[in-house]
């Protein structure tokens, strides 16, 4: 189960090689640079970017500079900005523009020559290219934190929805069950040789409460089956007071549906479309096709008999909107309505 969020993160992004990966070829880009884009050298002009003491200066430069983009990413924005310590801050990155220049101070003293080093340019370069490293470091630690943040509350909110969808069954399965306990205790009662087949189907349906409904999905032949099963204990129950007209098409295709999410609506239809109602009749209508489900679910109800509601009344339907919403949300199609002494419910869901 998973959670919709604004911020799409990629896959790949969370595994423990992508960010390495990332910061490698960024570096590499970007220390490479100098060398891509100079032009070629004049061979009657002399150039000293060709000595190789200037190019171990720039390696020396580059390593510093990589030093500051981690320390102000991993150490100064967590202990310092994030804490709003700003004048440590600005001391921290006084330090290190005087760290850099004094580098190249002394890279260009001992190997090279004193008259080479210009303290003005020296200073210019150094502090923007400084600002643009911690910058760009910055940058990279205000997305990481965000990223990561993302990912909490992506985390919270599927536990908040794993936690919620728990509760929402666990509701559903009280209320079914107290209605097939009162069926088998209607049949003992009449002491009827269809108790023993009803205990078989009573088990089974328990067996799927139990060990089918707290996952994710399940194949939706097995729902199919514990719809079936429900069907055939009521009809057990009620015989020929309520004529039961049932077409369940199951397609070759393997669907998945979220667990005892079609329930509710045949048990609405059995609790408050049998009782004071004359020549009492439920429809049952179920198809997938091309990865759309129809299902729907009739039954008549008497207009003038207005029904006494217990603490459990709407339950069912209650609870079964706040499943397709949490689950499927924009994926589903619900319509309840009143016509003509009918009670009509009818899904469309796309399945997957």
């Amino acid at each position: 189960m998973t959670a919709t969020r604004n911020e799409i993160i990629p896959a790949w992004y969370t595994k423990k090689w992508a960010q390495p990966f990332l910061h490698a070829v960024a570096w590499i880009t970007l220390l490479s640079l100098p060398y891509l884009l100079r032009p070629s050298p004049d061979k009657h002009v002399g150039h000293r970017e060709e000595d190789p003491l200037w190019h171990m200066h720039y390696i020396i430069n580059c390593v510093l500079l990589t030093c500051w983009f981690y320390l102000n990413s991993n150490v100064l924005i967590p202990k310092l900005v994030y804490k709003k310590k700003w004048g440590q801050y600005g001391a921290m990155l006084f330090l290190m523009l005087v760290v850099q220049v004094l580098v190249r101070w002394i890279f260009v003293n001992i190997f090279i020559s004193p008259q080479e080093f210009d303290l003005k340019p020296t200073m210019f370069f150094s502090f923007f290219t400084l600002l643009f490293i911690l910058a760009c470091s910055t940058t990279w630690r205000i997305l990481k934190d965000k990223v990561e943040e993302d990912q909490r509350a992506s985390e919270r909110l599927n536990e908040n929805l794993k936690t919620e969808l728990s509760l929402l069954r666990s509701q559903v399965s009280p209320h079914f069950m107290f209605n097939v306990l009162n069926n088998m205790v209607a049949l003992a009662r009449k002491q009827s040789d269809q108790l023993e087949p009803s205990l078989i189907k009573l088990s089974s349906l328990m067996r799927y409460m139990l060990y089918e409904a707290d996952e994710d999905k399940v194949a939706l032949d097995k729902e199919v089956d514990y719809l079936q099963s429900y069907i055939d204990l009521q009809q057990q129950r009620f015989g020929a007071k309520v004529q039961v007209n049932v077409n369940l098409q199951l397609p070759e295709n393997g669907y998945e549906i979220e667990p005892m999410l079609l329930i509710p609506f045949v048990e609405n239809a059995f609790k408050h479309g049998t009782g004071m109602i004359p020549d009492a009749r439920i429809d049952i209508e179920l198809k997938a096709r091309q990865g759309l489900l129809q299902f729907t679910v009739m039954n008549k109800y008497n207009e003038e008999f207005e029904e006494v509601k217990d603490k459990t009344s709407g339950i069912g339907l209650t609870n079964v909107k706040r499943r397709l919403n949490l689950m499927y949300r924009d994926n589903y199609q619900l319509l309840i309505n009143k016509k003509e002494g009918w009670f009509v419910v009818s899904l469309q869901l796309h399945l997957h």
